[in-house]
């Protein structure tokens, strides 16, 4: 999915007006943006964690939306919050011990209420498993998402080139992947 110039720009200026106290504004960013946010950090940080790590996020873009200015796109900028909250989960999981089931078992287990887009989600998680975290991110943010290339590095903070770079790396590995199964090799 590709957000078109207006409706980031109708994203932006509900942030603004968010930022300057308009609760019906607030509202509106949300329902408009949780999607995304949702979708990022389910490939981020899993199915699992998704819900939670959504909620963080709004609680600190809510924390922050007075001091955002709008120099780049309240989508870009609440993906860049999405991603530190992703961040900090993974440092903080490497500190404890997971104990979770994975995600598609978490998700399986919820049934009906997966929608009818669970099935789509596991195969989107299962051919992405494979590839590198910075690849993935940036083939996320880009193809699935449908941010920019530079939207994206500003997410990832990196240079432009580098989110092309990943991108292509993430096709090539994902073609090699595919052509293995196959041929019966991988």
């Amino acid at each position: 999915m590709t957000h078109s110039e207006a409706e980031d720009a109708r994203v932006t200026a509900l942030a603004l007006a968010a930022g300057k106290g308009d609760r019906r504004a607030l509202e509106d960013f949300v329902r408009t943006t949780q999607r995304d946010v949702w979708r990022f950090l389910a490939h981020l940080a899993g199915v699992s964690a998704a819900d939670d790590l959504a909620q963080e996020t709004y609680l600190r873009a809510l924390r922050a939306v007075r001091t955002f200015r709008g120099t780049a796109s309240a989508r870009t900028w609440l993906l860049s919050i999405a991603r530190r909250v992703a961040v900090d989960q993974v440092r903080h999981d490497r500190a404890r011990p997971r104990t979770v089931a994975a995600d598609w078992v978490v998700a399986a287990e919820a049934g009906g209420r997966a929608g009818r887009g669970f099935e789509e989600l596991v195969e989107v998680n299962l051919l992405l498993d494979g590839l590198a975290e910075d690849r993935r991110e940036a083939l996320v943010l880009t193809q699935v998402l449908g941010l920019t290339y530079q939207e994206a590095a500003e997410v990832c903070g990196c240079e432009l080139g580098t989110v092309r770079s990943r991108v292509a790396r993430a096709r090539e590995d994902l073609i090699s992947r595919s052509r293995a199964q196959d041929t019966g090799t991988g």
